[in-house]
């Protein structure tokens, strides 16, 4: 019964909100144009700590309050102000009854057009939705063309409707040698409304975190391969498909450098400015793919999202972290 109560604490207690402001690295200031994103005493504020790889923040409006999966617990949090945080939903990405590697969990997380939570799911391969008032997901899509996907990464919805997703291999048990494979490709995908799942891009290495710019005509990819780690712009073509793509921007030699983390999650502001968390952080870049400045939590950073006041949600790691910024999301 001891060694039963002692797990259960533990569980428990293996993450703490914090009740006593606490902050964490800097802002990396290399153009003046951040100035009038990010005021020059703003903070990196955490929020919460001890999780073991966060990621997917998605601020639900009507609450207000911010979810976020933690990949290898399964577990999906709530933080809300004054409230801390809270576990929100278990299992949040897989389902099944035996072990699944070490990131079997929900990724990204967004708030669709129907207020409804949209999961990209590691371990059950799939993007699901589910109602928050009730409960209850139901499958978006789970393959292409009969092969399951790899372990759906990150999810945008464009305001037609159509959900844009990446398929990197990183919640499978053994990554791209898993023997379950089933498609040859890390694909970005998109669901039309009429539920039929079309593979747009086939030949990124790693394709990770997407985001639109604010008037959907351009559709960011983020690629986390160490040797070419960049972040793609693809032109949005009336039909919904995507053109071949560019480099917006490179971010290999900062990797080399040493700096912590990859291209990975990224959110867009009204004013097309990318806060792209990759190496050494959050990447500010400018529409015209000008690096601002860096966020720079000095923890490897897994993705952002914005608040509905303007406030930069971090995962990072180990850590929730916010940042007051003068600007607000593009979907705001």
């Amino acid at each position: 019964m001891k060694k039963l109560f002692l797990t259960a604490m533990a569980m428990i207690t293996s993450y703490v909100g914090i009740s006593q402001q606490k902050n964490t690295g800097e802002v990396i200031r290399l153009d003046p144009a951040i100035d009038e994103l990010i005021d020059k005493d703003a903070k990196i504020e955490v929020l919460g700590e001890g999780f073991e790889w966060s990621e997917g923040p998605v601020w639900v409006k009507k609450g207000g309050y911010l979810l976020f999966s933690d990949v290898p617990k399964n577990t999906i949090y709530k933080w809300k102000e004054g409230e801390g945080i809270s576990e929100f939903l278990k299992p949040s990405g897989y389902t099944g009854i035996m072990p699944y590697g070490n990131e079997p969990g929900s990724n990204g997380l967004i708030i669709n057009n129907l207020g409804q939570l949209v999961a990209c799911e590691h371990g059950d391969r799939r993007v699901s939705a589910m109602p928050l008032d009730i409960g209850g997901k139901r499958t978006l899509a789970d393959n292409h063309n009969g092969k399951r996907f790899n372990s759906p990464n990150d999810v945008v919805q464009k305001s037609n409707g159509d959900y844009y997703f990446t398929d990197p291999p990183y919640g499978l048990p053994q990554k791209e040698k898993d023997p379950t494979r089933e498609t040859g490709v890390f694909g970005v995908y998109r669901i039309g409304k009429d539920g039929k799942v079309t593979l747009l891009v086939k030949d990124m290495t790693r394709p990770n975190g997407l985001a639109f710019s604010p008037d959907e005509k351009i559709l960011y990819v983020a690629q986390s391969d160490p040797a070419q780690a960049v972040i793609k712009a693809f032109n949005v073509k009336a039909d919904g498909t995507l053109d071949g793509g560019r480099i917006f921007f490179d971010g290999t030699m900062m990797s080399k450098q040493g700096l912590r983390g990859l291209p990975d999650g990224l959110k867009v502001d009204k004013k097309g400015n990318l806060f792209a968390t990759g190496p050494g952080g959050v990447l500010v870049i400018s529409p015209s793919g000008k690096l601002l400045g860096r966020i720079d939590t000095k923890q490897a950073t897994a993705n952002c999202a914005f608040g509905e006041d303007g406030t930069l949600y971090i995962t990072a790691d180990m850590y929730l972290c916010r940042i007051k910024t003068k600007v607000k999301g593009a979907t705001w």
